[in-house]
C-alpha cells in the first residue's frame, strides 16, 4: 500500500545564517522520510539555498512589500491556502510575523521552535558556561515533535556545483586548493582585526587561491584593495550573483569565516569551515553544521572572561571590541594548513 504523502510548510524568513542552517536539516529530513513533501516559506533572496533538493519548493514571502503588515500576511495566507494543502506547519522562526500568519493557514498541526531563550540568557550572564543545544538540533526537534525524527550524525552532502563560464572568467578553473575568506560580520565585536586578517591572507595566498566574500559598498572597496595587494586573491563578492557565489562556495576546499552567515553557507555543502569567534561563542548553538569543535577558534576568555557578552554580538563591554584579536594570526594560519 502506498504511503499517504505528508506536506509540511517550513517557515524561516531570516537571517541568512539561520536560513542556511535549515538546509542540511530539511535535506536529511527528506532523505530519511520518503513520504514527505516540503514547502519552504522564506524571503526571495534565500531561494537559491534550496536548489536541487528533491520534493521541496520555495514560496517567496515579500514581507517588505506585497506581504507587509497584517493585510499582507493575510494575502500570503490566502495564496498558500489556495495552492497547497498542508499536513503541518514547522515554525522555525517564531517571531511576531509568524505568530500572526500561522492561524491564517489551514493545516492539521503547528509546531514552533523552542529557541532556548532562558538557557541562552544564563550563558550570557555567566551563570552556566556549557554547550547548549545547537540551532540544527532545535530545528530537528520541531520535526521530531511532528513524528518525523531526523538523524544529523551522518549527513549526505551535495556534490560541488558546476562552475559556469562567467564564474571561470573571474576566478579561473578549479585547480589547486581554494580557500574562501569571509572577514566581515554584522557587529564589530565579531570581526577579526583588519591588520591580523591581512597577515593571514598574505601568508595563505602564497600557496592557495583566496576567494573573498562580503557585502556592502565599504566592504567591496576593502576586498578590492586586498585583491590588488595579495597574489592569488580574488574578490567575488561584488562581481557574482548570490546564486553564483553559492556555486563557488560549493567548490571550496575550506572557508575561513567569522561567526557569520558565510560559514553556514559553506557548511551546508560539507565544506570544511574554520570560524573565528570574538564576543560570541559556539556554546550558544550557532556553530556551522557538522564541523569539529577544534575548527572553532575562540577569543582568550582569560583576557575577556565575560565572553559570550551576547548571543548575536550586538552588546559587549568597553574594551571587548577587538576580543577576536587575541587569536594570533599564526594560530589561524597553522590551523588552516593542518585542516586543508
Amino acid at each position: 500500500m502506498a504511503t499517504t504523502p505528508r506536506h509540511l510548510l517550513v517557515i524561516r524568513l531570516s537571517a541568512m545564517g539561520d536560513v542556511a542552517m535549515v538546509v542540511p536539516v530539511v535535506r536529511a529530513l527528506l532523505q530519511q522520510h520518503a513520504e514527505l513533501q516540503i514547502t519552504i516559506l522564506t524571503r526571495p533572496f534565500f531561494k537559491p539555498l534550496f536548489r536541487d533538493i528533491e520534493r521541496l519548493d520555495v514560496v517567496e514571502a515579500e514581507v517588505d512589500t506585497t506581504h507587509k503588515g497584517i493585510f499582507g500576511l493575510n494575502r500570503l495566507a490566502r495564496q498558500l491556502n489556495k495552492s497547497y494543502s498542508f499536513y503541518a506547519i514547522a515554525d522555525l522562526h517564531s517571531v511576531l510575523r509568524t505568530k500572526i500568519l500561522k492561524p491564517l493557514i489551514r493545516c492539521r498541526r503547528v509546531v514552533t521552535i523552542n529557541k532556548g531563550r532562558k538557557e541562552k540568557k544564563a550563558l550570557v550572564k555567566g551563570r552556566n558556561f556549557e554547550p547548549l543545544k545547537t540551532t540544527h538540533q532545535r530545528y530537528a526537534a520541531v520535526f521530531e515533535a511532528m513524528g518525523f525524527p531526523v538523524d544529523l550524525k551522518e549527513p549526505v552532502f551535495p556534490k560541488p556545483r558546476p562552475l559556469q563560464a562567467n564564474i571561470k572568467a573571474i576566478i579561473g578553473d578549479k585547480e589547486g586548493r581554494w580557500i574562501g575568506v569571509a572577514p566581515f560580520a554584522a557587529h564589530e565585536g565579531k570581526m577579526y582585526p583588519e591588520e591580523h586578517m591581512k597577515t593571514v591572507i598574505a601568508e595563505l595566498s602564497k600557496a592557495y587561491k583566496i576567494l573573498l566574500f562580503g557585502g556592502g559598498q565599504s566592504e567591496f572597496e576593502l576586498l578590492n584593495a586586498w585583491e590588488s595587494t595579495f597574489e592569488n586573491t580574488y574578490n567575488v563578492a561584488e562581481k557574482l550573483s548570490f546564486a553564483d557565489q553559492l556555486d563557488v562556495i560549493s567548490n571550496l576546499d575550506l572557508m575561513l569565516s567569522m561567526d557569520s552567515g558565510n560559514g553556514h553557507l559553506a557548511a551546508m555543502y560539507g565544506v570544511k569551515v574554520i570560524t573565528v569567534w570574538g564576543v560570541t561563542h559556539p556554546y550558544a548553538g550557532f556553530a556551522p553544521f557538522h564541523q569539529p569543535e577544534d575548527y572553532m577558534l575562540v577569543a582568550d576568555r582569560e583576557k575577556f572572561p565575560k565572553i559570550p557578552t551576547s548571543i548575536y554580538g550586538k552588546k559587549h563591554p568597553k574594551g571587548y571590541e577587538n576580543a577576536a584579536g587575541s587569536i594570533p594570526p599564526q594560530a589561524i594560519i597553522e590551523k588552516i594548513k593542518t585542516v586543508i
